[in-house]
């Protein structure tokens, strides 16, 4: 289904650059796919954390991801590191002729996301970006519900993502979470995984306006709203906060359509709260059991995503998310961040 070398005869080789938050969700979905993937090398700058995790998985440990390209014999890295480091990790790992997956979001300037798609098509390897969210039970169901054009015209969509973060939170992480530089704000980094269901269910958008406020001892914003009419004729609308009191309270997307109505919410999408439509369907009933618990915003989704990874790697499928995908949503939080600045709407694409 693609041009790429494809490994086909052992296991796909792959090296964990970063230790820290979200490093947890991608050993876990390697030890899930042992048959077909292993761990050869892992990466990190701070040396406990490397040594933590070298003597856990028992596995070698560089300090520099440049080393680790060098010396080990790998397929694939995975970017979990600050997200404004994406680009030159990227560039360098394309360098090595090693395909990319990447953490969200793959960087926190538009022209660096260009680049890192760039670079991986000029070396010939592929650029992954993570999106587990989009395999959740909850939100494939509704994806199967829009495609299918149950809605009918759609007229409104509103997005929640009323979280908290505190000022501990931005404090640790050695100085970069909180700043333009590295994290991007609450659009860009907690709630990137929303932004992105505006583009992938709802379709391509026209034109925003956002007004955002910083209240944490941050450089970015921890709270705002954004206002998004899509080139369908859809309006919408997403409120987002890292200041809720005293713990997350919901991430939940509602769509109201001239033939169905859809409320997921719980804490993050996790739960289809409400589900009308005109014209029923044999997989109505699965609405309950695609419901699931969670205490991570997370979701399950990452074992998932690998999945897609180790197929595209194998040559049997195509990628759910390369970084074209993840451009789609990068342009919209970097519209988003323009119109916050200048007080003015935006359009899109931002270049043409």
């Amino acid at each position: 289904m693609n041009n790429y070398p494809k490994i086909t005869d052992r296991k796909i080789r792959i090296g964990i650059v970063g230790c820290g938050r979200i490093s947890k969700n991608h050993f876990g979905s390697i030890e899930k796919h042992a048959d077909e993937m292993e761990l050869i090398a892992i990466c990190d700058i701070d040396p406990v954390t490397l040594a933590e995790h070298a003597e856990k998985y028992n596995v070698p440990a560089y300090s520099t991801m440049e080393e680790m390209l060098e010396k080990e014999q790998l397929d694939l890295v995975a970017l979990c590191t600050p997200s404004g480091s994406h680009p030159e990790q990227t560039v360098l790992a394309a360098k090595h002729r090693i395909h990319v997956m990447t953490e969200k979001p793959m960087a926190t300037r538009w022209k660096d996301g260009v680049r890192m798609v760039k670079a991986c098509d000029e070396a010939g390897v592929h650029l992954f970006v993570v999106k587990q969210n989009r395999r959740n039970t909850t939100l494939q169901l509704l994806k199967r519900a829009v495609t299918e054009k149950r809605f009918g015209k759609i007229h409104m969509v509103h997005l929640n993502v009323f979280w908290t973060r505190p000022q501990s939170y931005y404090d640790q992480g050695n100085g970069w979470r909180g700043t333009w530089e590295f994290d991007g704000g609450a659009f860009m980094n907690q709630a990137s995984h929303y932004v992105d269901l505006l583009d992938w269910l709802i379709g391509p958008v026209e034109k925003v306006q956002a007004m955002m406020s910083t209240t944490r001892d941050i450089e970015v914003e921890d709270t705002g709203v954004l206002n998004v009419k899509w080139r369908n004729g859809a309006l919408g609308s997403m409120s987002v906060t890292m200041l809720t009191y005293p713990k997350n309270l919901e991430g939940s997307i509602t769509i109201l359509g001239e033939k169905g109505t859809v409320r997921v919410g719980g804490v993050a999408v996790n739960d289809i709260q409400l589900w009308q439509f005109e014209e029923p369907r044999d997989y109505d009933h699965q609405i309950q059991e695609a419901n699931y618990e969670t205490t991570s915003v997370y979701g399950f989704g990452h074992p998932l995503y690998y999945k897609n990874v180790i197929d595209v790697m194998r040559g049997l499928a195509a990628p759910e998310t390369d970084g074209r995908e993840g451009l789609k949503s990068l342009e919209l939080l970097i519209a988003a961040y323009l119109s916050a600045r200048d007080g003015t709407t935006v359009s899109l694409p931002l270049e043409y």
